[in-house]
């Protein structure tokens, strides 16, 4: 069997669309000044050359394209950027009450609790009208809004409110004018467009629908396959599906897009109806899906790279689909700029071009070995799109799966029957939800598998590797791709990569006998990277462990504790109960067997929410002072303060502080205690010496220099999430602890951090990145 030849592709539009999307970038990042000077420069160049009357052939016609679209795309993203720099919000100075009247463009987003514990979200606003004081303007642009959950979480896109708020510089590239904060709830003065309640009513009685039928984690899963309402998806769902690379799935993509106009144009060929009523169908179809999913930048977005991929393949129009993606590049990133910056949008747009370009390439490659079509379909566009993505995704967050392959060509079969089955129940949903329920419950065969599949590709061993963030880790895995393309383009090459592959796997599953995976197994403790939080694991022997804080709701230790094969937690230690200590306790009980959970004296100043999980799981709760000791195999966990005499004033000086002994040296741990507290525990006269400091608070300015010259550690372990918005640690801290030739290793920077016994006995400490 031939593989014929190549589908010939219409590139031209490229590099003006490349054009647009780095002119754009540079605007987002730099700022009006850098590019208007660019356009400026670049207009001058397009005039030069059209004054000199260079000869226009194909090659100066595409270069006069794309002066031309460089120059066009300079002036908007100036204008774009002069307009959110000079808005009144972003002028007026941080911390200024105001009263704005705005309507939210997106579902609101849960994020990290605050310090309170109460649940908070993000939600993007598009701008109405701003008063501060007697001072009262109608504007537009767009923020971006952080609030407590209750009276937000229910609000739908369109629905005009009014708040008061306290302005913030925004942060980051974009166009967006400030960041808002509020405190109390939002007034509405508009209900929402009848679309959208339309929208709301469908994916709640969706979600109940499923909540109805399924497991929970199923339950939580349809919604994000078909409408990308996630609202239900369990934690440890959702992290096994990043690891495994299936998280793509979890979004609304144009993967979506595309079986969705798949099954309608089917049904419609399948009735004899003509193509151009067809395509009218087919047109409302998406109208309603894009509604129903919200009709946000990044759904856009989706829909238009669908419909490029569907044109491509299944209509067969490659040479038509090249110019198309180019074009819904431009428009895009004219209407909504800040996409440039967004990595979603980037993962769309190469994913959408692999399947265009590669993916139909490989396809006839591997009919031409006789493959069956539907799996060599199915391998080709796995497989296509994991290799243009992977560098993308090791930029943006420093791991790469070894396993998204394979896990996304296992759950290929069921992607696209899922999609369908679930649009259906969506739909009758919202006119017969008994009938919807029945029909969901179709759906769990398929959903237990992709569960099923996520899972066991996530607690693979090495599913997931680190890599440098940024350029560098973009280019080891491009450099590490182009070596992979190059070994396939001849015999010798092919022989060549075949026995490195072949040594590779060798001493890899040689060192994975003798060494197992990390940390090791003479690791003592391990300090998990929860982003902004604290999660400490102090080994108790094989398959046991005492958890020392356990990280926030959205970030728990779950994953850490996997990953350490621990099955068995006598001791749950919760230092301070505030949401990033203690936000992710119901991750930690649930599957493992737990003995009890420790808390300080001064837990209950700010309520005991947090210790819920422990009721509904039936696990006691004690309180420790200073004094008890905690058993955990070869270490002993010993509560030095707070001090009994210290008049506790915050719920963070209330945290309890842990001396623990290990095979290696102590380990202190103080929780987010700050300088009153601190200096009461130096008062006390307790010995406070450890080889190991887990820095208090994140690495605050609040730790004073003294307190760590008296610990004089000689390993310090900043827990701390990256780019967090409190500035941890703090630059001053760090420097006391560089000036004293302690090493520092921090979560945000080095993941997952071990303290463990080197072959002689001695303290050592290694790290995941």
């Amino acid at each position: 069997m031939s593989a014929g030849p190549a589908p010939q592709l219409d590139a031209r539009l490229l590099p003006a669309a490349f054009a647009a999307w780095a002119v754009t970038l540079a605007g987002l990042w730099t700022g009006p000044a850098v590019t208007l000077t660019l356009g400026v420069s670049v207009t001058g160049i397009a005039l030069l050359a059209l004054g000199f009357r260079i000869p226009v052939d194909r090659h100066v016609r595409v270069g006069l394209v794309v002066l031309v679209v460089a120059a066009g795309f300079s002036g908007a993203i100036t204008i774009r950027m002069w307009s959110a720099q000079t808005h009144p919000l972003a002028e007026w100075e941080a911390g200024t009450r105001v009263t704005v009247v705005a309507a939210p463009t997106d579902d609101p987003r849960p994020v990290r609790s605050g310090f309170d514990g109460a649940p908070r979200v993000r939600l993007p606003v598009a701008l109405h009208h701003v008063s501060r004081g007697p001072e009262s303007m109608s504007v537009g642009g767009r923020a971006v809004v952080f609030a407590p959950a209750e009276g937000w979480s229910e609000l739908l896109p369109g629905q005009q409110i009014t708040m008061r708020a306290r302005v913030h510089p925004a942060s980051g590239s974009g166009t967006d004018v400030a960041i808002l904060r509020v405190e109390g709830a939002p007034r509405a003065i508009a209900d929402p467009p009848p679309w959208q309640r339309w929208a709301g009513t469908i994916r709640d009685r969706f979600a109940a629908a499923c909540a109805s039928a399924l497991t929970p984690a199923a339950a939580g899963l349809l919604p994000g396959l078909v409408v990308g309402d996630t609202r239900g998806l369990a934690d440890d769902v959702r992290e096994d599906f990043r690891v495994a690379g299936l998280a793509h799935l979890t979004a609304v993509s144009g993967a979506n897009v595309s079986i969705v106009l798949g099954a309608v144009l089917l049904l419609v060929r399948g009735a004899g109806v003509g193509p151009r009523t067809g395509a009218v169908l087919a047109a409302i179809a998406l109208v309603a899906f894009v509604i129903v999913v919200r009709p946000t930048p990044s759904v856009v977005r989706a829909a238009a790279m669908g419909s490029v991929a569907l044109l491509a393949l299944v209509a067969g129009r490659e040479r038509a689909a090249l110019p198309a993606l180019a074009a819904s590049v431009g428009v895009l990133l004219l209407i909504w700029p800040d996409l440039a910056a967004d990595v979603g949008f980037a993962l769309s747009v190469v994913a959408t071009g692999a399947l265009v370009v590669v993916a139909p390439v490989w396809v006839q490659r591997l009919r031409a070995r006789r493959w069956p079509r539907a799996v060599a379909e199915t391998c080709a566009m796995s497989l296509a799109a994991y290799v243009v993505t992977a560098p993308v995704i090791a930029a943006a967050t420093g791991t790469v799966s070894l396993v998204a392959v394979a896990a996304n060509i296992l759950v290929a079969p069921v992607v696209a029957p899922l999609a369908v089955l679930g649009s259906f129940v969506s739909v009758l949903a919202a006119v017969w939800p008994a009938a919807a329920e029945i029909a969901a419950r179709g759906a769990a065969p398929m959903l237990w598998w992709m569960l099923t599949v996520a899972d066991r590709a996530a607690d693979l061993p090495s599913a997931e590797v680190s890599v440098p963030q940024g350029v560098p880790g973009a280019s080891l895995v491009l450099a590490v791709t182009v070596a992979g393309w190059w070994v396939t383009r001849s015999a010798g090459a092919r022989r060549f990569g075949a026995i490195v592959a072949a040594v590779g796997l060798v001493v890899w599953l040689t060192v994975r006998a003798v060494l197992p995976s990390w940390p090791g197994p003479e690791w003592v403790l391990v300090a998990c990277d929860v982003g902004q939080g604290d999660a400490l694991v102090f080994s108790a022997g094989a398959g046991r462990a005492v958890v020392v804080d356990t990280g926030t709701e959205e970030r728990s230790v779950d994953r850490c504790l996997r990953r350490l094969g621990i099955g068995e937690v006598p001791h749950v230690v919760l230092t301070h109960l505030h949401a990033d200590h203690a936000g992710g306790l119901a991750d930690v009980l649930r599957g493992r067997n737990v003995g009890e959970i420790v808390v300080g004296a001064a837990a209950s100043a700010g309520g005991t929410a947090p210790l819920d999980p422990a009721a509904g799981s039936g696990v006691p709760v004690r309180e420790a002072r200073a004094g008890d000791v905690i058993a955990a195999g070869r270490s002993t966990l010993r509560v030095i303060g707070p001090p009994e005499s210290t008049w506790v004033t915050t719920e963070n000086d209330g945290s309890l502080i842990v001396l623990a002994d290990t095979v290696v040296g102590t380990v202190l741990v103080a929780g987010d205690a700050e300088a009153p507290g601190l200096d009461a525990l130096l008062r006390s006269g307790v010995d406070v010496r450890a080889d190991v400091l887990v820095v208090p608070h994140h690495g605050s300015r609040t730790t004073p220099e003294r307190f760590v010259t008296a610990v004089g550690p000689r390993v310090a372990v900043i827990s701390v999430g990256a780019d967090n918005p409190y500035g941890h640690p703090h630059p001053d801290v760090v420097a006391a602890l560089d000036g004293s030739g302690v090493r520092v290793l921090r979560t945000d920077v080095d993941g997952d951090v071990a303290v463990v016994r080197s072959g002689g006995g001695a303290l050592a400490v290694v790290t995941d990145r």
